[in-house]
């Protein structure tokens, strides 16, 4: 697997960016920008700097960066507060980034998916729909609760707390629970 494989013209554009950006939830207290990448709206977000130092651990940065378009599952610090922090300080080690890309890169697929559009293949295919990603898990989509949720190849559940947080190069949904791969 390589990271690789990851994935103001008109008059009227930058009128139309503040007032998307009213629309796009606000994460971890930060203002999200559509005009800004993953990465760059990411580091803002008090929610997730766990996830931003896993990602420039990674070295997926520039991959995040890029065109894309990607759909991001972004675990919260909560999310990783549930794994124990000595499971987390090794992955975070240099011998450990190839496993670590693929854990996250498990969270991300190559395409921008909003939630309704995820909905929809959800209810299309009667309840579950499976999602490959970019690191080659298949998480499963339901629906509960009116919310998407997501299982792991581990069994593993997250549920999508903040949907729908548009980006210049995809869009981000806030997920509750870091998703694993098979191992």
């Amino acid at each position: 697997m390589t990271t690789k494989t990851l994935i103001a013209a008109l008059i009227g554009l930058p009128l139309a960016l503040p007032a998307l950006a009213a629309e796009n939830p606000m994460v971890g207290g930060a203002a999200m920008y559509p005009d800004k990448t993953i990465v760059e709206n990411a580091v803002n977000s008090a929610d997730h700097e766990t996830l931003v130092a896993a990602v420039k651990q990674a070295g997926l940065v520039d991959t995040l960066n890029s065109a894309g378009p990607f759909t991001v599952f972004a675990p919260t610090d909560a999310a990783f507060d549930m794994i124990s922090d000595e499971s987390l300080s090794q992955l975070m080690m240099d011998e450990h980034k190839e496993q670590l890309a693929q854990i996250l890169t498990c969270h991300v697929v190559a395409t921008n998916a909003m939630s309704d559009a995820i909905a929809g293949m959800i209810a299309d295919d009667g309840g579950m729909h499976p999602v490959p990603t970019v690191g080659g898990c298949t998480l499963q989509a339901k629906m509960e609760g009116g919310k998407i949720t997501l299982t792991d190849e581990q069994g593993r559940t997250a549920n999508v707390t903040i949907a729908d947080v548009r980006q210049s190069n995809g869009v981000i949904h806030v997920i509750d629970r870091v998703l694993l791969p098979a191992m």
